[in-house]
């Protein structure tokens, strides 16, 4: 299972909203797209994909921007993953559907059965993974890791 471009930039927008979002402020394209390294025409459409599916809203004006929708508490890493990578790619592979083992029905062995099986298994705890931690998860581990890149260089 591997994390797409366009998932891990869709999630290191998400985390940069989630920072701002006690404050209530919005945030520029070309403020993320710097923060996080992102080309902004990529970013510009990872975020339109975001604002159509309700993870994340528009403000037009001058101090227009986007915000989260919602709280960061209550959206998952399931949640963003599913509005970028779409709810039945997850469902049946995990994250990626190229990855999932396919074989017709008609020819199915005992061996592929197993097989399936297995990868269904993995990929349901994948998704329990995902669903169990949010955007404030991410915020607070990111701290973490400041806070240590700090300590270490006392």
């Amino acid at each position: 299972m591997e994390l797409s471009n366009k998932s891990e930039y869709a999630l290191l927008a998400l985390l940069e909203l989630a920072s701002c979002y006690a404050s209530g402020e919005s945030l520029q394209i070309r403020q993320i797209a710097e923060l996080q390294d992102i080309p902004s025409r990529y970013l510009e459409q990872l975020l339109a994909t975001l604002r159509r599916r309700g993870l994340i809203k528009s403000i037009r004006g001058a101090k227009g921007g986007y915000v989260l929708a919602r709280d960061p508490r209550t959206i998952t890493l399931l949640d963003a993953l599913s509005c970028m990578e779409g709810l039945d790619a997850l469902t049946q592979s995990g994250l990626s559907p190229d990855i999932a083992p396919t074989c017709d029905t008609n020819t199915k062995t005992v061996e592929t059965q197993v097989i399936q099986e297995i990868w269904q298994e993995a990929c349901q705890a994948a998704n329990a993974v995902l669903q169990k931690y949010t955007l404030q998860d991410l915020c607070e581990r990111r701290v973490m890791h400041q806070q240590k890149e700090i300590m270490y260089y006392i």
